[in-house]
């Protein structure tokens, strides 16, 4: 999702972007476990399935500070993930999920024949250039995975330009296909790549693979034409991954708190135990990371907090001299860095800055700095991406990205500021742009773009004429018209009176904006992450139906720059809330729809809003759904055990501290819950998440259940074969939203009357 300078590449329990081989043997010995575990209950089964599953109380006390918190369901988590009653108890939340939603089995179905229709199935993505050779990925027709494939260029010497065709006719170069996912994805339940890299001289490809969902990565090189194993796999890795040259690689491996700790050179062809330790961090506040230079001549390794980052620099010529310092460990300093000709260009953020500025300095002293770009107070430089003879800034006002090229002196001349500068157009008045990678040497910048209303797009943009050309746009079947839609922004007011952006979509021919349209609001607001108005296929099914789409751009994400996300965090978490509210509220005064038509979505750390939202205004809303959902805010980040924990103090805030600790307490949505009516409520968790554990949705939906006083609907459900992503197929994946829209529809109480849904009895 994002790309090149600095974008706090550490994990995070957000989103986005597996050693351990799953054996056919071991897919048997899972399916076995999981039999054995169904018979735990299979005798009860049809009488539970018709009450949701009542999770036994085993008391547990929690002192801080003179408080004592009692957790009843501390018993769920379960590190190993084997607990047969645990297991037990999972399988029950599911049965009883699929029982209540069996009556709209059939527009869940039709929902998702909808979704799938829209795609077409065969189909290539935008090639791109890179030596001799185009690369792109081919989708084929009823296949979960895609094919990695190139094809040589017929006149590779001619220079590229934002006309360039990929020739695929019966006189082109064959289609050579590296690597099919689908036939590697053939003995595991759950598959996934995480990074993909060619050698610079073409002939190689090492590839990281995950077979759980755990983000536990094996890495994996092979001849490009031959697809033979080249060497031994790496075992416990991470995804972070590059080439050092064409005989080397470089990569990172996690501690046991999932915390990527250590930078390794390995030699192809020796053996891993054999890889040189280039840098270990042991401040557990920190994470390393490692990306090449666009240039391709370094390598950065970068340690970061969630407000200090700091770099070293690779010699991919000198390997041997291993890494060196380009900037400073300083606390509250984040940089980011870049390499073109004699200079390295640095992003840097501080207390000052804090919006960043961008510097260069010869590359023999990285202390004789220039400023380029000067710091703005309304202005966040997000992003930036160097060429032989540009740089390309990416920078964020008034809530969106914009695009500005600047020319560069000649290599070797001096650098003293950027002028001559060029914006990028586009056209929808709101909408999401990203970086791609680029050829460095070229004036082409790639760039993906889309809006609420226009497919996912790939754009090719001459720098030096201004032209731009559109190179892929997804194809979106079945009638799709992007004009019989419209997307705007609104602002809402929060109780401080701060303005909060809302991105608005809907269907211009069936919405009223009187108050009786259903809306389905999306907010996340941690990380500093930015929740752009993008396009995805699958929400038609929602718009076509007349539902207004809403994101929320609260305090916590990044939208409008830094200070946005830093009156979002700590003791100003609660602004993240308070803001949705208002957005909520707003929303249905301006008559887009009412209480009684209002659903609420988010995931991860958005699902940590959607829970406190809840808490303090369920009688605001009608429907809500939290996926994998960071909902036991206090033990967790108590807990120094647990993955995550010790690196998000920055973003959180440390419970061991009294302040903190009553303040997490507050909002943390597990302690929060009291006895009062809730709207419908959907829950899912991944068995294998390292980023939220599965147990903190789990003793979510156990304290809900027990406490609410109503008899709206309250689901669970768990995917005991993946991660913090869910399923790893592109139709799996359609199938989630289908089954997601369908709990909402009934929830909002628009099921066709065709359907014919049977709920059991009892408190949902």
């Amino acid at each position: 999702m994002l790309c090149r300078v600095h974008q706090c590449k550490s994990i995070k329990r957000f989103i986005p972007f597996s050693c351990i081989n799953t054996s056919t043997l071991e897919l048997s010995l899972f399916r076995q476990q999981t039999l054995c575990i169904k018979s735990l209950y299979s005798t009860t089964m049809s009488a539970i399935t018709k009450t949701p599953p009542i999770a036994k109380k085993v008391p547990h006390k929690m002192e801080m500070f003179g408080d004592v918190r009692i957790d009843e369901y501390y018993w769920m988590r379960d590190d190993s993930r084997t607990n047969p009653q645990v297991l037990a108890h999972l399988h029950q939340e599911n049965e009883y999920t699929d029982f209540v939603m069996k009556g709209t089995k059939e527009l869940e179905d039709q929902i998702y024949a909808e979704i799938r229709g829209r795609i077409k199935e065969d189909d290539i993505s935008a090639p791109k250039r890179q030596g001799p050779y185009y690369y792109y990925t081919r989708t084929l027709e009823g296949k979960e995975y895609v094919q990695r494939c190139r094809r040589l260029i017929t006149d590779d010497k001619a220079p590229p330009s934002v006309y360039d065709i990929m020739p695929t006719g019966s006189d082109a170069p064959p289609e050579h296909i590296i690597l099919d996912e689908n036939v590697k994805a053939q003995e595991h339940a759950y598959y996934s790549i995480g990074s993909f890299k060619v050698s610079p001289n073409n002939k190689l490809v090492a590839y990281a693979e995950d077979t759980k969902g755990d983000e536990i990565y094996s890495v994996h090189v092979i001849d490009a034409e031959t697809r033979e194993p080249v060497g031994k796999s790496l075992v416990g890795v991470t995804s972070y991954l590059e080439w050092a040259g064409d005989e080397a690689l470089v990569y990172t491996t996690m501690d046991e708190i999932h915390r990527p700790d250590k930078v390794w050179l390995h030699k192809l062809g020796a053996d891993q135990s054999k890889d040189t330790c280039l840098y270990h961090e042991k401040d557990d506040m920190f994470s390393v990371d490692v990306e090449a230079s666009e240039s391709k001549k370094f390598l950065f390794v970068s340690s970061e907090s969630k407000i200090t980052r700091f770099v070293f620099y690779l010699d991919i010529s000198k390997p041997e001299n291993g890494l060196q310092v380009l900037t400073p460990r300083v606390d509250g300093i984040d940089t980011s860095v870049s390499h073109r000709g004699n200079h390295f260009f640095i992003k840097r953020r501080s207390e000052e800055c804090f919006n960043s500025e961008l510097l260069a300095c010869p590359m023999d002293d990285p202390s004789m700095t220039t400023v380029l770009l000067p710091h703005r107070q309304s202005v966040k430089l997000q992003d930036v991406q160097l060429f032989t003879d540009h740089i390309t800034v990416y920078e964020r006002e008034n809530g969106l990205l914009r695009i500005i090229v600047y020319r560069l002196p000649p290599i070797g001349e001096p650098l003293q500021g950027l002028q001559s500068d060029r914006a990028v157009d586009f056209v929808d008045p709101i909408y999401s742009v990203d970086p791609m990678e680029s050829q460095f040497s070229s004036n082409i910048l790639r760039f993906h773009y889309s809006s609420m209303r226009t497919p996912s797009s790939v754009y090719d943009y001459d720098m030096d004429t201004g032209v731009s050309v559109l190179k892929k746009i997804d194809t979106v079947l079945g009638g799709f018209d992007s004009s019989n839609y419209v997307t705007e922004r609104q602002w809402a007011t929060a109780s401080d009176g701060t303005q909060i952006p809302i991105s608005l979509v809907y269907k211009k021919d069936l919405v009223r904006l009187d108050g009786s349209d259903p809306l389905l609001l999306y907010g996340y607001g941690s990380y500093e992450i930015c929740i752009d108005p993008a396009f995805k296929a699958s929400r038609l099914s929602l718009l076509d139906r007349g539902f207004v789409f809403a994101i929320a751009h609260i305090r916590g994400g990044g939208e409008m720059g830094r200070q946005w996300y830093e009156n979002g965090k700590y003791l100003k978490k609660k602004n993240t809330f308070t803001d949705f509210i208002a957005c909520a509220e707003f929303l249905i005064e301006r008559k887009y729809c009412s209480k009684e038509r209002l659903a609420i979505n988010g995931r991860s750390a958005g699902g940590l809003l959607i829970g406190e939202v809840l808490n303090m205004r369920p009688d605001l809303f009608r429907a809500a759904v939290a996926g994998v959902p960071f909902v036991d805010v206090v033990t967790t980040m108590l807990d120094p055990s647990i993955p995550l924990t010790t690196s998000e103090w920055e973003e959180w805030g440390d419970p061991r501290k009294e302040e903190f600790y009553f303040y997490m307490k507050s909002y943390s949505p597990v302690d929060d819950i009291r006895p009062q009516n809730y709207p419908s409520i959907l829950v899912t968790a991944g068995l294998n998440d390292p980023r939220v554990l599965y147990s903190e949705p789990a003793k979510y939906v156990a304290k809900l259940r027990d406490m609410k006083t109503d008899n709206n609907l309250l689901l669970f459900k768990c995917e005991l074969g993946a991660g913090h992503f869910s399923k790893s197929g592109r139709f799996e994946k359609l199938q989630e939203d289908a089954f997601t829209y369908a709990f909402i529809m009934k929830a909002l109480d628009m099921v066709p009357s065709s359907v014919n849904p049977d709920d059991g009895h009892g408190k949902l």
